[in-house]
């Protein structure tokens, strides 16, 4: 470094002498770590698994600028990969930018060569992305190679063009990142870290969780006590992200937790209740003729044969409509600020023409006063969306598109919402119409045999549905997710009803 040394042996003094930062004692005991395997030569595989916001970028900063400091006399290289090159390896760059000119050790002394090398006398750190695409083989980590959000680089990647670079000087090797699922190249790494633990003693392998972000950090507890309010503590998104809790890659949606939750206290109706406020949810399905083409509308449809079309793997799914009551008293809760959805009638066609359906739809959207009419928009979807837009006003009627990105977030939404205690189910019994009980044992039945999978990368895509093969399709399932989609949108307390267009030439005198 260029001034006084012995004041920065220790990444303690060079943060707080040098720039005025005072690093957290979680972030003190990681950086101690990461710089004693790297000055001795240990050759360490460090794991970081930080919750999200919680100083894990701003650590990765300060310990590469002092490590540059620290070997400047040396001709020596730190490998840093991130996943993707913008934003991640951009806003990394800027990091380590930001901590080198605040610090009076470094601020004189660091340059930026051909836009992704840093160099502080003859120590270096270069950045590259880690994208499955890229192309970074021949690189050299003799010091330090470093992965961030770990958990989205591909572990055949990572095998096969960046780990080689550690192996010349048998560099450390650091994999930061937030938990996701166990088959991940962090996860992989968090137990090899901790069998190593085992065997030798040296702790590698550090997990934090917002609880014990909070003890030093009071305002970040009261962050995640509101996000667990909103979204639920067993919700993925908190589990991982702020609770450093794997997930599995591929599971039931649904868990017997949930499903518990999803069960209200009401029961199904055929009609709509005054000052109420109801909204219509649609899973659009295909065309396919079937004999059996409306299967609520008689309410003569056995069960059996309500099983035995959605059994029929050659029939495309069919079109699946969901009442819910919207209950807005929960907009006033400051955890939730968001309606509760309460299902009180649902209808299942197979086979029928769009030109029929839109008749239907179009009449319980009437029948039911609803204040908002979500429709699956995607493929066949859009005409029928577009034609009841016309009808009933495109303010009141809102299509949804399906993308692998949309389903995703819809998800994830619908999660969220059951977690919160937000969706309730009707009872099951002899008070309800029959046709009722038997299209909600269907849909339980769907919400029993989803399956979700959470795919890599930094998407966080979430892919979820009942499997090709299952007993049943998951109109019924989607119809009620689309619940989701509800959220954030603004509610009257009246009824809404589409009033006639005022005949233009009322009142005119006849023409002759």
């Amino acid at each position: 470094m260029a001034e006084d040394r012995e004041l920065a042996r220790d990444i303690v003094q060079f943060t707080q002498a040098g720039s005025g930062l005072h690093l957290r004692k979680y972030q003190v005991e990681v950086a101690r770590a990461v710089i004693h395997s790297a000055m001795d030569h240990l050759g360490l595989s460090i794991v970081v698994m930080f919750p999200r916001q919680s100083g894990k970028n701003e650590l990765q900063a300060q310990i590469e600028a002092y490590l540059l400091g620290a070997f400047n006399d040396r001709d020596c290289e730190i490998v840093k990969v991130s996943p993707t090159w913008k934003p991640q390896s951009l806003n990394a760059m800027r990091r380590l930018e930001r901590a080198l000119r605040r610090n009076i050790y470094t601020r004189e002394d660091w340059v930026k060569e051909q836009g992704y090398i840093y160099r502080l006398g003859q120590a270096r750190i270069y950045f590259f992305s880690g994208a499955p695409v890229s192309n970074i083989v021949g690189a050299t980590a003799s010091l330090l190679l470093e992965c961030d959000e770990a958990q989205d680089v591909g572990i055949e990647k990572w095998d096969r063009e960046i780990s080689p670079m550690a192996a010349a000087y048998n560099a450390t090797r650091v994999f930061w990142g937030t938990a996701w699922t166990a088959d991940t190249l962090l996860g992989r790494e968090l137990r090899l870290a901790r069998q190593a633990e085992q065997e030798d003693g040296l702790r590698r392998a550090f997990v934090l969780t917002a609880d014990q972000v909070a003890l030093e950090v009071p305002d970040y507890g009261k962050f995640v006590a509101e996000q667990v309010r909103r979204l639920g503590r067993s919700h993925p998104m908190v589990r991982t992200q702020f609770y450093s809790e794997e997930l599995d890659s591929e599971s039931g949606m649904f868990t017997p937790q949930r499903l518990a939750l999803m069960q209200g206290e009401h029961t199904a109706q055929q009609q709509p209740e005054d000052s109420k406020i109801y909204a219509l949810l649609v899973d659009v399905g295909g065309e396919q003729a079937l004999k059996s083409a409306d299967l609520t509308g008689s309410g003569q449809t056995s069960f059996t044969n309500l099983l035995a079309v959605q059994n029929n793997p050659s029939h495309h799914d069919s079109t699946a409509a969901t009442i819910v009551e919207v209950d807005l008293s929960s907009l006033s809760d400051d955890g939730l600020q968001a309606p509760t959805y309460r299902v009180v009638h649902r209808r299942l066609w197979t086979g029928v023409r769009h030109s029929l359906l839109y008749g239907q739809i179009k009449a319980l959207a009437e029948h039911w006063h609803v204040q908002r009419l979500l429709i699956d928009a995607t493929g066949v979807g859009a005409g029928l969306a577009s034609f009841l837009g016309r009808s009933l006003g495109e303010g009141r009627v809102i299509p949804f598109t399906f993308t692998a990105r949309s389903k995703s977030d819809l998800g994830w939404g619908f999660l969220a919402v059951i977690e919160t205690g937000r969706y309730k189910e009707y009872l099951p019994g002899s008070f309800n119409p029959e046709e009722q009980n038997q299209l909600q044992e269907v849909f339980w039945q769907q919400a029993r045999l989803c399956r979700s999978q959470v795919l890599p990368g930094p998407g966080q895509l979430l892919r979820w549905g009942t499997p090709d093969g299952s007993p049943v399709h998951d109109d019924l399932l989607i119809s009620a997710g689309l619940c989701a989609a509800l959220d954030g949108l603004a509610w009257s307390q009246g009824i809404s009803v589409v009033l006639p267009p005022r005949d233009p030439l009322a009142g005119l005198p006849p023409v002759y």
